[in-house]
């Protein structure tokens, strides 16, 4: 059984509801066992400013599904609730867009396939926030930095906040 972090994130329609309805039908499947997951955080787009913010959140499951297995699965939840890769931009609003961060504590590259951990994760806070309240202590396998550090180590994180709460205008 491996144990693997997803980073979920949507930023049109109702957002909150777009991934409680993925994580439902990530959970409905037989072979994933949602162990934990982070509240939800509303987050500033990183790659494209001028898209909707987001809101994010991570989840910790268990599943016995190979990692190509699990993609598969989680492209198949994006699709029943509304996302066309084919037809998205790289950065594009999203209704729902699942990601693997962390699988076990493996290093995959299949080239335009799939990589984990996810290439980008220390990069962005709206991912590292979350995974802070799941797992902050988990380890990268290819940084050998826990969460938390890599949380410390962002030199210009993106603005996040707990959902619900005021967002400040920018000046």
């Amino acid at each position: 059984m491996a144990r693997v972090f997803l980073s979920l994130g949507s930023n049109v329609g109702d957002r909150l509801a777009n991934i409680q309805q993925a994580v439902s039908l990530l959970s409905m499947t037989n072979m994933i066992k949602i162990v934990k997951s982070s509240s939800f955080y509303e987050t500033e787009p990183w790659g494209d400013k001028n898209l909707n913010w987001f809101v994010n959140a991570a989840v910790a499951i268990d599943t016995n599904l190979s990692p190509l297995e699990l993609l598969k699965v989680c492209q198949n939840v994006e699709k029943q609730l509304g996302r066309n890769r084919d037809s998205e931009k790289r950065w594009s609003n999203r209704q729902i867009d699942i990601d693997i961060l962390m699988y076990d504590d493996e290093v995959i590259s299949i080239e335009n396939v799939l990589f984990v951990p996810h290439p980008f994760m220390h990069k962005r806070a709206f991912v590292l926030v979350p995974m802070l309240e799941v797992k902050s202590d988990l380890l990268h396998p290819v940084f050998k930095k826990t969460i938390s550090e890599l949380y410390d180590d962002l030199e210009f994180p993106e603005d996040v906040f707990l959902y619900g709460t005021i967002i400040p205008k920018k000046q």
